[in-house]
């Protein structure tokens, strides 16, 4: 066992006991924003187990989360704002502490692979997982001033 697969079990560990927690306790607005949290702990932790084992598929894992994670709770946003109309979820502190993590785990990730091409799919995955997640959190906040639904 080396160093990065002990900070992916202590991301995976930590993040997946929060986002556990937050899903199967609380109400609606508590487990939507469980639910994006999840999408910013298994990133980075595919991303960390991926350097961990040698395996770039798991990069392309990472990546796919990163689309999909984001999109995946805008929908549920979406769907459920009937039922969010009362009480709004408002996460900003997770979900910059989430961000903020991705963030490490991928300048992490950049500094040991070192400049190249190999280098550039952390840094996408990165961008993605930090502007997704904070688009989704602001879109389950409320969203975006002057945007009317359509």
């Amino acid at each position: 066992m080396n160093g990065w697969l002990v900070a992916a079990a202590v991301v995976l560990g930590g993040g997946g006991a929060a986002a556990l927690w937050g899903v199967a306790t609380g109400p609606l607005p508590r487990r939507l924003v469980a639910q994006n949290l999840t999408t910013s702990v298994v990133c980075p932790g595919l991303l960390l187990l991926s350097r961990g084992y040698q395996r770039t598929s798991y990069v392309d894992l990472a990546l796919l989360m990163a689309l999909l994670g984001p999109v995946g709770t805008l929908v549920f946003a979406r769907t459920l704002a009937g039922e969010l109309a009362g009480e709004r979820p408002r996460a900003w502190t997770l979900t910059w502490a989430a961000a903020g993590a991705g963030a490490v785990v991928v300048i992490a990730l950049c500094v040991a692979t070192g400049p190249g091409r190999a280098m550039v799919k952390p840094l996408v995955i990165g961008a993605l997982l930090i502007g997704g997640n904070a688009i989704a959190s602001r879109a389950m906040s409320g969203g975006f001033q002057g945007v009317h639904r359509g």
